[in-house]
């Protein structure tokens, strides 16, 4: 009996090692991914380089406005090669931002709008 006791806990002592040590790597991969992300905005923060807008046309296609300098670009990209489109001005860029309608909502109104359709509990 006595050994019995020593194995469940011997065993329940290695799950809870194991656990501690998950939680140890997933706070290690949290905190990683935040100093990566951080090092990656600021290092390519502020360079001459800018994407505007993309739009997705089809599988591995996409056509993008960049902000190269002072220019705006509208590029063609495609899975293995890039094409230059079309050059805009400033003026241009603005006319076609004051065109779209703003369709982005917030997570919360949408949490809030699917909150209103669920049905009521009661009692």
């Amino acid at each position: 009996m006595n050994i019995l006791l020593t194995s469940t806990l011997e065993s329940f002592g290695q799950l809870i090692w194991v656990l501690l040590i998950f939680v140890f790597v997933l706070a290690l991969t949290y905190y990683v991914t935040r100093w990566i992300g951080g090092y990656q905005k600021t290092h390519f923060c502020g360079k001459n380089l800018k994407m505007i807008e993309t739009m997705r046309i089809g599988n591995n296609k996409m056509i993008s406005i960049v902000r190269a300098g002072s220019k705006y670009l509208v590029v063609a990209v495609g899975k293995d090669e890039m094409q230059l489109l079309a050059e805009l001005s400033q003026d241009e860029i603005q006319e076609a931002t004051a065109e779209m309608p703003d369709t982005q909502e917030n997570f919360q109104s949408i949490l809030n709008n699917l909150k209103d359709k669920l049905p009521k509990k009661q009692g």
